[in-house]
């Protein structure tokens, strides 16, 4: 037990963050310095009733697992998908999770016995990104996952604009005679670079059909080979929407996708230099120098819901994902 874990077991200093996936949590806590203490995953169950309760057994398995009282935490922030209210903590169709209006914060937060802020899982992501990466100013967050989503902050906060659709780039279109979308649109960036609809493209069986698909195109399967051209192209077309929109310093690709590694970080820079070799205006934002790539597996989107946990609720309430 390291000395400042010792210290936040004195009184409640301990921020909880808690990454609601479709089928798990990712649990971290969070000493006042920013140190993660201990980390759990755990299954998220199924409905709304399930998922507050999930939420606080996550809690105190965590506090278990860290080897400190519940009593010791001071806030319980929570990522999740859907439409939140940042404010109220209500989220609304969460559809993943079986959830259409549920209000988190207050029924978790009376078990609990503990203030509990709920923020999308995106944006919590983005702030737990931009922390770890030590990134002062604007950076975006581009989560590349069964779906595209993307969140923004700036010095420290995330900056929702108008009606909470800051980033919101997986829904612009970018080809009005591609694949249909499941917003109704066609040609999303989503549909290009989503693992749910490059799976549905592909339709294959294959426990990892992107994975399956880069290796089918290394070994020169044609249609593979188009698919992965998607995937770098619409990645690129999400990195040059976020740069040349809200011209942020940098963008760090997080989500699922970012198990195949080098093969997407690769991927993605080369289509970048590729769209900037006919313009010189283009080429001067050096989009291809201003990408990141998390590690598989990282806690930010954990840490990111920690410290929105531990924060005062904005003006800006609404946020979606």
């Amino acid at each position: 037990m390291t000395d400042a874990f010792a210290a936040d077991l004195s009184g409640r200093r301990i921020r909880v963050g808690l990454d609601v996936g479709g089928t798990k949590i990712d649990a971290v806590a969070v000493s006042p310095e920013g140190e993660i203490l201990a980390r759990l995953r755990r299954p998220t169950g199924w409905g709304e009733d399930a998922v507050v309760v999930s939420v606080v057994d996550a809690v105190e398995a965590l506090a278990a697992e860290g080897g400190f009282a519940r009593s010791s935490v001071e806030s319980v922030g929570v990522g999740i998908p859907g439409l939140v209210d940042a404010d109220t903590g209500r989220v609304l169709h969460a559809v993943n999770l079986g959830v259409e209006s549920l209000d988190l914060a207050g029924l978790a937060g009376r078990r609990l016995g503990i203030p509990v802020r709920v923020e999308n899982d995106v944006k919590a992501a983005a702030l737990g990104a931009a922390v770890l990466r030590g990134i002062e100013g604007s950076m975006a967050y581009l989560n590349l996952g069964t779906g595209v989503a993307a969140g923004i902050v700036v010095d420290g906060s995330i900056w929702r604009g108008a009606r909470g659709t800051a980033g919101e780039v997986g829904h612009l279109s970018v080809d009005p005679r591609g694949r249909l979308c499941g917003c109704g649109q066609r040609g999303c960036i989503e549909t290009f670079c989503g693992g749910g609809a490059l799976a549905r493209a592909w339709d294959r069986p294959g426990a990892l059909p992107v994975r399956d698909i880069l290796d089918a195109a290394d070994a020169g399967d044609e249609l593979a080979t188009d698919l992965r051209a998607d995937l770098f192209h619409g990645a690129a077309a999400a990195v040059r929407a976020l740069v040349l929109s809200a011209d942020v310093e940098r963008v760090i690709i997080g989500g699922g996708l970012t198990s195949l590694g080098d093969r997407l970080y690769a991927g993605v820079r080369t289509a970048l230099q590729a769209g900037a070799e006919a313009s010189a205006f283009m080429r001067s934002l050096h989009l291809d120098e201003r990408i990141e790539l998390l590690p598989a597996g990282s806690p930010a989107a954990a840490l990111g819901a920690a410290l929105v946990g531990s924060s005062t609720p904005t003006k800006e309430t609404v946020s979606h994902g």
